[in-house]
């Protein structure tokens, strides 16, 4: 099964967040050790996309 890191949206910098083929988030608050910044994703078929807030 294939695994990836996730990349910080804001600084492009690994976090501490994997994910597998089969993953699925929506709304996941993902936090930057880097940068400091929280961000809201989505994750569907190894896409990652920011969360639109309704």
């Amino acid at each position: 099964m294939k695994t990836e890191w996730i990349l910080c949206p804001v600084c492009g910098n690994k976090t501490r967040t994997m994910i597998q083929e089969n993953t699925e988030m929506r709304n996941f608050p993902l936090y930057c050790p880097k940068c400091k910044k929280e961000t809201i994703i989505n994750v569907q078929d190894m896409k990652i996309t920011l969360a639109v807030s309704k």
